[in-house]
């Protein structure tokens, strides 16, 4: 597998906001795995949920779910039987996102002027969300007693003062 160089502001924000997020909002442990670059459109998701970065950095983060593990999660996210048919289903699974982004987005550094979009949701049978050919996705895959998730991030410093801390992807965070 190829190392790229990855700032690891924009990786190891978004690993502990995981970690707060679903022990705190859905009450569960995540278990983080080795990130690694994404390098195919291969299909893997049945829902995603998507939040976009601009400003002195800009990219996404997506959290990407296959229907079983969507429905646990925003179930014990909701507290209440949220299915995929469920009208606040796709809101959930945008609200996580959206949490997971703005923990991540406070800690990517002072000086740093970062906007998080609006979440958007894809909702279908093994969707793919393509690649940027413009830089790398890095995917953390995580693993929880309710299902499996990855967060892909694709990141870059758009503002070119602030030094890149680059570490090669899987190094310790």
């Amino acid at each position: 597998m190829e190392t790229i160089s990855v700032d690891v502001r924009f990786i190891n924000p978004f690993i502990r906001s995981v970690h707060n997020v679903f022990k705190t909002m859905c009450r569960l442990e995540p278990r983080v795995g080795k990130p690694y670059v994404k390098v195919s459109e291969e299909p893997y998701a049945d829902v995603s949920g998507v939040i976009g970065f601009s400003g002195d950095a800009s990219g996404s983060i997506v959290l990407t779910f296959m229907f079983d593990a969507a429905s646990k999660i925003a179930t014990a996210f909701a507290g209440v039987p949220i299915t995929p048919e469920h009208r606040d289903f796709a809101d959930a699974i945008g609200e996580l996102a959206n949490m997971v982004a703005g923990n991540a987005k406070k800690e990517f550094g002072e000086g740093l002027s970062i906007s998080i979009s609006l979440p958007n949701v894809i909702v279908g049978s093994h969707h793919a969300i393509s690649p940027s050919k413009s830089h790398s996705i890095i995917i953390v895959p995580c693993e929880t007693d309710m299902g499996s998730f990855n967060v892909e991030v694709s990141m870059v410093m758009e503002k070119k003062s602030v030094a890149a801390k680059a570490q090669p992807v899987g190094a310790a965070v």
